[in-house]
């Protein structure tokens, strides 16, 4: 999953706007301050609802252990590929915007999700999985499809104002 996202995400093409942009020197952190605000909400959400899943989802669902482990897998694996639309435009908050131009972005989404279905539905003893039901699909998109606002909520904070923020408060 994570190669195939790594692939769906390196075939984004430049912007204008990124080519302007000057070249980053060696000593500039990795992650820049616009990853880090796209990527803390989202790592909070995903943890906070996978561990939520993990202690209350057998009563919440009314499922067997089996069930709600393969439920906790499908929502990880889906909150991933939701969460790859966010990681296209860094700061654009229509995640949508030019998506039908990168066929092979779409077809490699495609994919991974086939590939899950098939994991989930016909691997049962290879991956240890229990069939699921369409009301538990259902729950395992709508939790993972929450990325979606909570990315386009967090992109609405700006980050040189963030930074702004800090400097003034460490001064």
């Amino acid at each position: 999953m994570d190669t195939l996202g790594a692939l769906a995400l390196a075939t984004e093409q430049p912007t204008n706007d990124l080519m302007s942009k000057p070249p980053v020197g060696r000593s500039e952190p990795l992650i820049t301050k616009l990853m880090w605000r796209n990527l803390i909400p989202q790592a909070i959400y995903q943890v906070t609802i996978l561990l939520t899943l993990q202690f209350k989802g057998r009563s919440i669902f009314g499922v067997n252990e089996s069930v709600k482990d393969t439920m906790i897998f499908n929502t990880f694996v889906l909150c991933q590929i939701f969460n790859e639309f966010n990681a296209r435009k860094l700061e654009k908050k229509n995640i949508f915007k030019g998506i039908h131009k990168n066929k092979l972005f779409l077809a490699i989404i495609g994919i991974t999700i086939v590939l899950q279905l098939i994991m989930v539905e016909f691997l049962k003893k290879f991956a240890d999985t229990e069939r699921l039901n369409w009301g538990q699909w259902a729950a395992c998109i709508g939790i993972a499809a929450m990325s979606w606002p909570i990315g386009f909520l967090f992109k609405c904070i700006p980050v040189s104002g963030t930074q702004l923020l800090f400097k003034q408060i460490a001064t």
